[in-house]
Order: C-alpha cells, then structure tokens, then sequence
C-alpha cells in the first residue's frame, strides 16, 4: 500500500530556504541542542561514524564535535544552506531517504525535523538499516501537543465564522506512537520521554512571525489554498487572547518535544529474563507474607 504524502516537501523547502535567508529563529533549536548535549554526556562509549539527518542548522553535528566522542560526522539535509561550515561531510538529500549502506553507521541523530517526514515508520527501518549492531539512533521531533492553543483557536474560528473548519497546525505524532513504531522498525532498548517548552509572547500575531522565521508554518497538501478571512483570522486572534493569556495578557504557545533513543539489537544488550526464571520471590524480597486478595 502506497504511503500517503501528508506535507507539501517543495514547500517546506521554500519555506526553510526563506527562513535562513532572513535568520531563522532557532531559539527553539537551541534549546534542544542543550539537551541533546547532555545525553550525549550520559553514554558511556565513543563512536567511528555518526550521521545527523535533517537538522535545520549545525547546532547537532557541532555538539557532536564538542563531545569528542565521533570520528567521522556526516550532515544530511534538503538544502545547501542547512549543511554548514565546519568539520564533517556533508550530503544533499531529500530527508525520508537514507542514503547509507547497510550496517554503515555507528550512530544517526536528527533535531526537529523528522515530525515533516510522509513515512515515519518507513525512516525508522532505513534508519535501522544502516546502523551496525549495537548502533545508536537518537532523535527529538515535535510531538503532539505542539501549537494545541493555535489549533484549538482556528478550529473554533472557523466552526464560528464559516461554519467548517480546515487542517491549519501540521499533525504531529504522539508519544505512544513513536515508542511502538520504535519496536515495529526493530530498535532494541526504547526509550521515550517528552519535555513541554512554553514560549510566551506579546500577541499570537508574533508566534506567527516566529512559526515563519522557523520555516514552519503549514505546508499540509490538504490545507486550505484560498487566503485566511480577515473575520475568522481577528476571532482567532481574540479567542487565543481569551483562553491562552496568563494574566499579563502575553499568550502561551507550548512546543512538545518528543526525545527518542533506541539501539539496533546485540548480544551484548541486556535482555528481559524468561518468565519462571526467577530465584527469588517478591516476598521474600520486600520481607512480606503472600496473600489473595479478596
């Protein structure tokens, strides 16, 4: 069955193209390369050759050379302008493929870019495919939660004003989700946990500046193609205001970002023991009586 293609790709490259010829705002970037810094520090081992597919700008593949724990960092995006200048090679290549031979890689990285990908669960087993044994993926992507404030505004809008509504916030995947396509494309020792960032700003007219600094505004092949109505955009603007406002009157915009992490299987790994294995029984251990309860 053919995957159906959720986003307009020749779009969002426009769009990206646009936002770091102008500056992209990358304040959110850089607040996950922060943590992304810090669970690079928690892994106990080096690496040979590491990929970062998709970042928007270098914050993930200079973190990686600042770890001191990569020989060889290949940065992959869709555009000349994402790959930088530094100290890895670079490759130009649309973000769903892997262009990587089998069992190539030690370990593959991407900072919110895989939440634009048509196939996810077809990434996640190209991704596998390329790592060697006891390879490391390690991923954020926007999760579910993001932009619910605009979403809920234009929805409310637009049932309001014109009596229907259409697709404005791009779908993002959620946390249970990601963790079973994990274990469908065959990554050993998921992990998943998610981080809420709020940003607060002075009107939702300047998130909206921000989304497009971003280069992430909608690009849903199903979004609506004729202009927004002034009437449903200013009864937007007013039930943000309404519903989202703390009491300084600045809106709340709340970014979910979903951290993934996952291992391609080895034997080495730790493996869950058989069931009736066990020498030793619970109550014995927390120095209590067995009962039933009734």
């Amino acid at each position: 069955m053919q995957t159906p293609c959720l986003f307009d790709q020749s779009l969002l490259r426009t769009r990206l193209k646009r936002a770091l010829k102008k500056g992209a705002a990358d304040f959110l970037l850089e607040r996950v390369a922060d943590d992304f810094e810090l669970r690079l520090q928690a892994l106990a081992r080096s690496f040979d050759t590491v990929a970062d597919i998709g970042t928007l700008g270098s914050h993930a593949a200079l973190k990686l050379l600042a770890s001191q724990r990569f020989k060889q960092i290949i940065r992959q995006a869709s555009l000349t302008e994402m790959l930088g200048t530094g100290a890895w090679q670079k490759i130009l290549g649309d973000t769903s493929l892997v262009p990587f031979a089998p069992q190539s890689l030690d370990a593959v990285v991407s900072l919110l870019a895989l939440q634009w990908v048509d196939d996810l669960p077809g990434l996640l087993i190209q991704i596998k495919r390329a790592l060697k044994a006891d390879g490391l993926f390690m991923a954020c992507l926007l999760g579910g939660q993001t932009l619910h404030e605009l979403r809920d505004s234009f929805a409310r809008a637009e049932i309001e004003c014109e009596g229907g509504l259409s697709p404005r916030v791009s779908p993002f995947v959620d946390l249970r989700d990601i963790g079973a396509l994990m274990q469908r494309a065959g990554f050993a020792l998921p992990v998943v946990d998610t981080e809420t960032i709020t940003v607060r700003y002075q009107t939702p007219l300047a998130l909206f500046a921000d989304l497009r600094a971003m280069g992430a505004t909608n690009v849903l092949i199903e979004r609506r193609k004729i202009p927004l109505r002034r009437k449903t955009l200013l009864r937007a603007l007013e039930i943000y205001a309404e519903n989202y406002s703390d009491s300084d009157e600045r809106i709340r915009a709340t970014f979910e970002c979903l951290w993934v992490s996952g291992w391609t299987p080895h034997e080495s790994q730790q493996k869950p023991l058989e069931p009736g294995s066990a020498k030793t029984r619970l109550a014995d251990a927390l120095n209590t009586k067995e009962g039933i309860l009734e």
